[in-house]
């Protein structure tokens, strides 16, 4: 439960109405604990998670909690404790995990918390487990190269066939 003044003030209301705004964009979150990270791995990070149409954002935690309560998302406030960037995904949660804990590698000062992935809670663990999955791309490209392949050896083995007729290797010997 987020912590909530008596009396607004307008500079924190503006804050949190941009904070839900940025948050209602994307589908999914994934948070971490940035701590001990320098400006350039910081901006090395948020530079790998754009090619992967992601974002990173470090946003005030009580801003964070309020603008997740009013998206009636409140099952995440257990992430939002200490020094929090939340990484932004539109697309494929997977691809951004992956990212992250391959950075972590490099730089062990990431910590991954925790996600929410299509509107379910994952913790460390099972977001760690999640990032090692095949992303969507690469499942379509499995299930067409899959549903491809019959279709190809058929292709090539009447292709076979008609290069043979037309050396006249199959034709009938002529009668005697």
């Amino acid at each position: 439960m987020a912590i909530r003044a008596k009396a607004f003030q307008p500079a924190k209301t503006k804050a949190i109405a941009e904070a839900k705004e940025v948050l209602q964009s994307y589908n999914d979150y994934i948070f971490a604990d940035y701590r001990g990270l320098t400006v350039e791995q910081l901006s090395q990070l948020r530079k790998q998670l754009r090619e992967k149409e992601c974002e990173f954002k470090v946003v005030k935690n009580n801003f964070a909690r309020v603008a997740f309560e009013e998206m009636e998302i409140t099952s995440v406030s257990d992430y939002l404790a200490g020094p929090t960037a939340i990484a932004l995904v539109k697309q494929d949660a997977n691809e951004a995990a992956k990212v992250l804990f391959d950075f972590a590698k490099d730089a062990p000062a990431l910590q991954v918390k925790g996600a929410l992935v299509e509107k379910e809670i994952y913790d460390k663990d099972k977001i760690e487990a999640f990032s090692k999955l095949p992303g969507k791309k690469q499942l379509i490209a499995m299930i067409a190269s899959t549903i491809n392949a019959p279709v190809q050896k058929l292709a090539a083995t009447l292709q076979a066939y008609v290069d043979k007729m037309s050396e006249g290797g199959d034709t009938p010997a002529a009668a005697e």
